[in-house]
C-alpha cells in the first residue's frame, strides 16, 4: 500500500513531491493531496509516514535548512558580484572620494557608515589601526546618512572638511564623540581644526555635495544595502561590525593580494 501510494504521488504530482522534499508533507494541507486525486484514507496514509520518518529522523531538517542556507548564500554571492561589476566605477573610483591611508594603496576598503550609528562608532577603532598598521591600505568612505537629517548635516560638514584636506580628522572625532551628531556640532570640530568657516559653510550646501551624497544613496540601494557599516575589502564583503572585524578585513586584504580582484 505504501509503494503504490508513494508511486502515485511521483506520477501524479512531481512538483508536490518537490515541495515534499523541501518542507515535508506535514505542511502540506490534506486538501491539496486530495486535490491530487488521493483519497482521505490515503491522504492520512502519507502523511503518517511523513511524520513517522521526521521524528525517527529529525536530523533532516538540520540538513534541510543547512542546504537552504548554503544556497541562499550562493545566491546572494551572485547577485554580489553582479552589483560589484555595475557598480565599480561608483564604488571604488569615485572622483574627489573621501579617503585615508594610502591613496595609492593596492587594497581599496570602502566603508558605508553614519555619523549617528553605534556600531559604525565601534567600528572605528578597527578602521584607525588598521590604517595604522597596513600602509598600503586605501580606505574609501561612503557618507550613508541612514539616521535622519542630523546625520545628513554632520556628512555634509566632513564633505566639506575633506575639500580643505581635513576629511580623516573630522570624520575621526565625529566618530568618537558622545551623543548624537548635527551640524553644530560637526562645525565646532572643523573649526577645532583650524578650518575656513565660511568656505566650510559654503561648501556644505553645495550641489557637488549633495550630489555625492544622493549618488551613494543610489549605490546603497544598487548594492542591497540596507544598514550601517558595511565593508566591502575589494570583492569580500563584512556586513555590521563583528568582533573580530579587523581580522576579517586583513584576512579579506590578504586573499585580494593573493588572488587580486579585476573590478576593484
Amino acid at each position: 500500500m505504501i509503494k503504490t501510494i508513494l508511486k502515485k504521488t511521483l506520477n501524479r504530482a512531481p512538483a508536490l513531491m518537490g515541495a515534499v522534499l523541501c518542507v515535508g508533507l506535514m505542511l502540506i494541507p490534506s486538501h491539496q493531496l486530495r486535490a491530487e486525486g488521493f483519497s482521505d484514507d490515503q491522504t492520512k496514509s502519507i502523511k503518517k509516514i511523513v511524520r513517522d520518518y521526521l521524528l525517527k529522523h529529525p536530523e533532516i531538517l538540520l540538513d534541510m535548512q543547512a542546504s537552504l542556507e548554503k544556497k541562499m548564500e550562493t545566491a546572494r554571492t551572485q547577485q554580489m558580484e553582479k552589483s560589484l561589476v555595475a557598480n565599480a566605477d561608483t564604488l571604488f573610483r569615485a572622483k574627489n572620494a573621501a579617503i585615508a591611508g594610502n591613496p595609492k594603496g593596492d587594497v581599496t576598503v570602502v566603508e558605508f557608515f553614519d555619523y549617528n550609528c553605534g556600531y559604525c562608532k565601534r567600528a572605528l577603532g578597527d578602521i584607525a589601526k588598521l590604517i595604522d598598521t597596513d600602509k598600503n591600505i586605501k580606505v574609501i568612505f561612503k557618507e550613508l546618512p541612514i539616521f535622519g537629517k542630523e546625520s545628513e548635516d554632520a556628512a555634509r560638514v566632513a564633505l566639506a572638511a575633506r575639500n580643505q584636506g581635513k576629511y580623516w580628522e573630522v570624520h575621526n572625532d565625529l566618530l568618537k564623540s558622545q551623543g548624537r551628531s548635527n551640524e553644530a556640532k560637526a562645525l565646532r570640530i572643523a573649526k577645532k581644526h583650524g578650518l575656513d568657516m565660511t568656505r566650510i559653510k559654503a561648501d556644505m550646501k553645495s550641489a557637488a555635495i549633495t550630489g555625492e551624497i544622493e549618488e551613494t544613496k543610489i549605490l546603497a540601494q544598487n548594492m542591497g544595502i540596507n544598514g550601517t557599516p558595511h565593508f566591502f575589502v575589494g570583492n569580500r564583503m563584512i556586513p555590521g561590525a563583528p568582533d573580530d572585524l579587523l581580522v576579517q578585513i586583513l584576512a579579506h586584504a590578504a586573499s585580494v593580494r593573493k588572488d587580486g580582484c579585476k573590478f576593484c
